[in-house]
């Protein structure tokens, strides 16, 4: 059970009742779609960059808590960055969610709360949900 309470982390539990960007944006330049066909995961990302800067990010969906946040998080924190500043963002948290190295050095704590995604293989999919269809766009730009 406590294990179990690591991966709702308060972090995941704010971001799942009140997500950030949530709203569709069906004028977006680009729109990804997020699904995950194990558990019915699925988000649309809604994306309008200028010259290599993400300037609006919103999603629309439905999906477990973990994925819900995770995509929550994710909106939040690629407004006005630019996409290497995202691909950075996307390393560090995938450094955070899918390896046993060192967290020490992961310079947003607010990444931290997905660690333990980690630990339950069957929830690991929900926490990069979102993420993996980013470094795929990116990947494919």
């Amino acid at each position: 059970m406590e294990q179990l309470n690591e991966l709702y982390h308060p972090l995941i539990l704010e971001h799942n009742q009140h997500p950030r960007h949530y709203e569709k944006h069906p004028e977006a330049a680009v729109i990804l779609d997020a699904y995950n066909s194990l558990c019915g995961d699925k988000f649309k990302l809604y994306l309008d960059i200028k010259a290599g800067r993400v300037e609006q990010a919103s999603f629309s969906g439905y999906g477990c808590a973990v994925s819900k946040a995770a995509t929550s998080v994710l909106m939040d924190k690629i407004q006005g960055k630019t996409l290497e500043e995202v691909k950075t963002l996307l390393n560090e948290y995938f450094t955070t969610t899918k390896t046993d190295q060192d967290l020490s050095g992961v310079s947003d704590p607010d990444l931290l709360a997905f660690a333990a995604a980690k630990k339950f293989p069957g929830r690991l999919k929900c926490a990069v949900l979102a993420w993996e269809a980013m470094e795929e766009f990116l990947q494919q730009r």
